[in-house]
């Protein structure tokens, strides 16, 4: 017997559950990234975005409820990449003046993974006409958008000094 064809509302839980993860993720890496950060305004800048980071995962819960379902993540090998990335950066550089703008490249990949997520999420419940949960990701899109981390102070800057 043939299963169902997936539709549009498999894929958006499915996605959900995707970002879920991820974030729980990005919140255990973040203080990680702070700690071995050298300068003062990163390590602020790591954990804002922790704090940012922990609303995105409570809105997330709000549009699992809002879909009748319980938040559950789902395993994101894309995010689990970029954070092993981040790993081997802090391994490699420790001590290094290029430390830190190996941190930014690794904030700015989390970054577009986020943007990408919930961009696509937002579009599909705006098609899938679930008005709140519209708001509630673009909420978050809208934040994602204004990141964090001074990425492009500080890539200039750590250029200088090895150069």
């Amino acid at each position: 017997m043939a299963s169902e064809p997936k539709t549009l509302d498999d894929l958006f839980l499915d996605t959900l559950k995707d970002i879920y993860y991820a974030e729980k993720q990005i919140l255990k890496t973040l203080p990680k990234m702070a700690k071995a950060a050298k300068s003062p305004e990163l390590k602020q800048a790591f954990e804002k975005h922790r704090d940012e980071t922990e609303t995105h995962v409570e809105r997330l819960g709000e549009v699992f409820e809002e879909i009748g379902k319980a938040p559950r993540g789902k395993t994101c090998d894309a995010i689990l990449g970029i954070i092993e990335e981040g790993k081997s950066i802090i391994e490699e550089f420790e001590g290094s003046p290029a430390l830190d703008a190996g941190l930014l490249a690794s904030a700015q990949a989390v970054e577009h993974y986020e943007i990408t997520r919930y961009g696509t999420l937002t579009a599909w419940a705006k098609q899938l006409g679930r008005a709140n949960a519209v708001k509630i990701l673009h909420q978050t899109l809208t934040g994602v958008l204004k990141p964090a981390t001074p990425t492009s102070h500080h890539g200039r800057s750590h250029d200088k000094t090895t150069a």
